[in-house]
């Protein structure tokens, strides 16, 4: 695409979503590249639409994809999970190839003018102190971008190479050579390092309010800043934004996929690198001391009632998609029918024997003291926190998924029921009802994009991976284990009914501790659990090269009329799928590009 097509098309997306009264005059507003080095505000929307192309999710979609769960209505992720080949170069929900290539280029286009352009004319303190900023923005938004890429596109090709994507650092216009080859895995991820570290050269690590200019910088106080105005470009309105702390943490998650089974071979990271530069986040919050022993659930739930502002007051957080408007989205999707919602992610059988007893013991465990016939008894916390089974009493309702149930939230009862006898809890607010009547109730929702919860399992997976449960070779202050250990003790484990520590403490941590083999499948289920939902699983699956067909199990329970007592049994298949564990770990290349361009070759087994 020409640079001017580009130019035309973001002003038509801003005339569009913009309040007329920002451009004079609207009729003859078709601006050139010049033209955005002269007014700052169009050249930002460049930056805008990089934000605009991020690829996060605010409800569940990629979960009903994988073991976790599946879905009561018909979408492209059950077609692909359950149909052997749907999943294709060509069908392709996974793919982040235009979406994200897209928001490259705007970054790609703005860096030539950055410097250019008149950001704060009045000040060269101002003006030098946007262009860092903005600048910083673009690097880590960049490396962002080409994340996302590497997850839904690395993979090897039929020559033995692990390839990434094309990587493109300036922007295309009408000469240029769309015909470009694939970097290599190592090359994409070099040059995400390097954004990563730009960004953190130009931008603060958190954006806060300062009181003084002996607190600004020294580089900006020689060009004579002062607070009031460092605070306009680096302050507290900024916070929402990509900052230092941010781009380091995307590393981090960089180096995380590029050490994992599938790409470790030829990615050039290391776990223990990969251990290093997540460790190097977790150190800005104290480490194990900045742990938040809430941060398993008090961000999304009803308790937290203030008016949602980026990030600030939630320590579980790094960075977030707040809405700033009330509404009931997620709830009307998922809560039961009898609760006026759809009902939509139905959580597997297969997840939720994950969950250990609470005595922290799996359930596959002869001393776990689990009974398959009263299968929620003495389990872990989480599991109430996260699920709705059989029995929960939720918002005042007793939600009955068995067989005898007569309202619609029984298994299979309605397009609107559960098919695996669970309903979705987690993630939802329980002071919402999405009733379409005066007793609706909207309220405001927090979308994570990096909780720092994910940040401590990514070190503990890495450094067990590099040293073992209980080395620290480095002197970072903590270890696998007690990453593990924190989590654990923070979800209740190895305590009895009224949350007192057992004598014995936690025996299967403990046992895990002495293995690296089990340790390492320990941290991957605490994953799974600490992040179900959160569209993480399916991601998962294919770095660890796990296999992607197991059945979907559910959960039937019948009740003998004469004596009350449930029985319950476990429904083997509620889904069978279709993925290829031989070559489905690594995504396609889109075959509209592969049939485009001669240079571009396909990941193994895809057409």
């Amino acid at each position: 695409m020409k640079i001017r097509n580009i130019i035309l098309y973001l002003f038509g997306l801003l005339a569009l979503c913009s309040c007329n009264d920002m451009f004079e005059p609207a009729e003859e507003n078709h601006r050139q590249l010049e033209d955005f080095i002269e007014e700052s505000k169009y050249a930002h929307g460049l930056l805008i639409y990089a934000y605009a192309r991020l690829p996060y999710f605010r409800t569940t979609e990629t979960d009903i994809a994988t073991d976790d769960a599946v879905t009561n209505t018909n979408s492209t992720y059950r077609t692909i999970a359950m149909t052997p080949g749907a999943w294709a170069s060509d069908n392709d929900p996974m793919s982040q190839w235009n979406s994200c290539k897209d928001g490259i280029q705007y970054v790609n286009l703005f860096l030539t003018i950055v410097d250019k352009v008149k950001w704060s004319p009045s000040t060269m303190s101002k003006q030098q102190m946007f262009a860092d900023r903005l600048k910083g923005e673009a690097y880590g938004l960049r490396a962002l971008l080409y994340y996302y890429l590497l997850m839904a596109h690395g993979g090897y090709a039929n020559d033995g190479v692990l390839y990434g994507v094309p990587l493109l650092t300036t922007p295309e216009d009408g000469s240029s050579d769309y015909n470009q080859p694939r970097a290599t895995f190592a090359d994409c991820v070099k040059q995400c390092f390097q954004d990563c570290d730009n960004a953190m050269a130009l931008l603060p690590a958190d954006y806060a309010d300062i009181s003084s200019n002996d607190e600004i910088p020294a580089k900006y106080v020689e060009i004579g800043a002062n607070y009031a105005a460092y605070n306009s470009v680096f302050g507290s309105s900024s916070k929402d934004l990509m900052s230092g702390k941010i781009a380091e943490a995307i590393k981090a998650q960089i180096a995380l996929l590029a050490a994992s089974p599938a790409f470790r071979d030829q990615s050039g990271v290391t776990s223990a690198e990969a251990a290093t530069l997540c460790a190097n986040v977790l150190k800005r919050i104290g480490g194990m001391d900045g742990f938040d022993k809430t941060g398993n659930k008090n961000w999304f739930m009803s308790s937290f009632k203030s008016v949602i502002e980026g990030t600030s007051g939630i320590p579980e957080i790094l960075w977030c998609l707040s809405s700033k408007e009330k509404d009931t989205n997620q709830e009307s999707q998922n809560f039961p029918p009898s609760l006026y919602g759809l009902g939509r992610v139905n959580p597997s059988q297969n997840l939720v024997d994950a969950f250990p007893m609470r005595n922290g013991l799996p359930i596959s465990d002869p001393k776990s003291g689990y009974n398959p016939q009263d299968p929620y008894a003495n389990r872990d916390p989480r599991l109430s926190d996260d699920i709705i089974y059989n029995g929960t009493t939720y918002r005042r309702n007793v939600i009955i998924t068995g067989d005898y149930g007569d309202k619609e939230d029984t298994r299979d009862k309605t397009s609107s029921s559960t098919r695996t006898g669970y309903y979705l809890k987690k993630l939802l607010r329980d002071d919402v009802s999405p009733a379409a009547s005066a007793s609706e109730m909207k309220q405001q929702h927090i979308y994570p994009r990096i909780r720092y919860t994910e940040l401590f399992l990514a070190y503990a997976e890495a450094a067990n991976d590099a040293w073992g449960p209980k080395a620290d070779p480095t002197g970072v202050g903590f270890t696998a284990y007690d990453v593990i250990k924190a989590i654990r003790e923070r979800a209740g484990l190895a305590t009895n009914e009224i949350g007192q520590p057992l004598a014995e403490g936690d025996v299967y941590l403990e046992e895990c501790a002495g293995d690296q083999t089990k340790m390492r499948d320990l941290i991957r289920n605490e994953r799974r659990i600490e992040l179900c939902f959160e569209n993480k699983r399916f991601w998962d699956l294919r770095r660890w090269q796990m296999p992607l067909n197991e059945p979907i199990r559910g959960m039937k329970i019948t009740r003998n009329n004469e004596t009350d007592e449930l029985t319950y049994s476990i429904i083997d298949e509620v889904e069978v799928r279709g993925f290829d564990s031989s070559y489905q770990w690594y995504g396609p290349i889109p075959k509209s590009e592969i049939l485009k361009w001669s240079n571009l070759v396909q990941n193994k087994g895809w057409q």
